[in-house]
């Protein structure tokens, strides 16, 4: 499908309050650099959001199955829309880059896979009838192969030289909602509906075993500290946390004041930023386990995907508000966490970690520089696990 500028425009925002206007009026404006880019507003719901993996483009899927790609910048005015793909029939469900930035898989509602060419949007390869339900989760293995997970439960790993299965196996009794892999290629491991983790081994090409039942689906799963730990979000806001060879059972908990955990996106080692049904996106450290505080929010909407830009400086998220937004997180990973608690705010409002953190509209957003400065000057006490309202149960 042709490209069209009807698709998308760019959300217009309040100009940020501490920019100063020029003060020469007589000499010629340039174009406005922003702190990020500006929101991209969609004509429908993005399920899911992709960066590549070494220049500002970004692509997307949307519920009425439609892919598009994205160049992005600081520039005012420069976002552009380079290509949309309508091949899919069903609400395209997750898409995801290869290593190169070369090609563009997309999975869909409508059983298929697919891979795009990026640099012009055209369809490469197609697997019709991947799945006998509809494909949920997508992860790239390598160049080569592809694993996907659908609504049955059913994870399927592909050899896309071949464009055949290499893996077929039904061991979730519920939807597979993310699949990721550790270091070495060896091992995958699943989230499913049915609130266990499945691990398989791709090496020997065999199921291995499913983690104890959790409460809730499993929404989500990452690796943390360098590969030792993995964390599972849940739909009842609870970071379930296992150590590497004991999948069996959690060695921890850590539940959020969050609706859902409905991913988990690794920052650093121990910083992971998680997207829920609140519309909030919250910094979380693992290990000492603390929320740090909140990234941004698309206001009351479920955020459906979250990414991470190819030099770190960005994390974009798309909601059901049809908006696709950029938060600066350049300063997240020197961010340090204390052994011990500080006592809770009354407010119970999180700690804004940008700009935009609470929206552009909140009426306390002009107070929190200055309410952040004054809780830093208050002496922190310390206290005991038990009394924390966001710690492990």
């Amino acid at each position: 499908m042709a490209a069209t500028t009807e698709h998308v425009e760019v959300a217009t925002e309040n100009p940020d309050p501490d920019e100063d206007e020029d003060e020469d009026a007589g000499e010629p404006q340039g174009p406005r650099i922003r702190d990020t880019p500006m929101d991209l507003r969609l004509e429908a719901i993005a399920n899911t959001v992709a960066l590549h993996p070494t220049r500002d483009v970004l692509a997307c899927g949307d519920v009425d199955g439609d892919v598009y790609a994205f160049s992005y910048s600081c520039t005012e005015g420069e976002n552009r829309e380079l290509w949309s793909s309508g091949h899919h029939l069903k609400s395209c469900r997750q898409v995801r880059f290869t290593a190169d930035g070369e090609k563009l898989y997309s999975v869909s509602r409508d059983k298929a896979v697919h891979q795009l060419d990026v640099e012009r949007g055209q369809l490469v390869t197609r697997i019709r009838g991947a799945h006998g339900a509809p494909i949920n989760s997508l992860l790239l293995v390598d160049e080569n192969v592809v694993a996907t997970g659908d609504d049955g439960g059913t994870l399927k790993v592909w050899d896309m030289r071949k464009g055949t299965a290499i893996m077929d196996l039904k061991h979730h009794e519920d939807y597979i909602s993310d699949i990721t892999v550790d270091q070495a290629k060896r091992i995958l491991l699943t989230a499913s509906g049915d609130g266990t983790m499945g691990v398989f081994n791709i090496k020997r090409r065999r199921f291995e075993l499913l983690s104890e039942y959790q409460s809730g689906d499993l929404t989500s799963v990452a690796l943390m500290k360098r590969g030792k730990k993995v964390v599972c979000g849940s739909s009842e806001g609870t970071i379930y946390i296992f150590n590497w060879n004991g999948f069996g059972a959690t060695s921890d908990r850590f539940a959020l004041k969050a609706e859902s955990i409905d991913q988990i996106l690794p920052i650093t080692d121990s910083i992971m930023c998680t997207a829920s049904i609140d519309g909030y996106i919250r910094a979380v450290n693992l290990l000492p386990n603390r929320v740090i505080g909140c990234i941004g929010q698309h206001v009351g909407e479920p955020i459906e995907e979250l990414a991470k830009s190819w030099d770190s400086r960005f994390l974009v998220s798309c909601a059901h508000d049809q908006l696709i937004k950029f938060w600066d997180i350049s300063s997240l990973p020197n961010t340090t966490v204390n052994e011990y608690r500080k006592r809770k705010k009354k407010s119970g409002r999180m700690k804004s970690l940008t700009k935009k953190a609470h929206g552009d509209n909140d009426f306390f957003s002009g107070l929190v520089e200055e309410t952040e400065k004054k809780e830093g000057e208050e002496q922190e006490e310390e206290e005991d696990d038990s009394d924390s309202d966001s710690d492990s149960d």
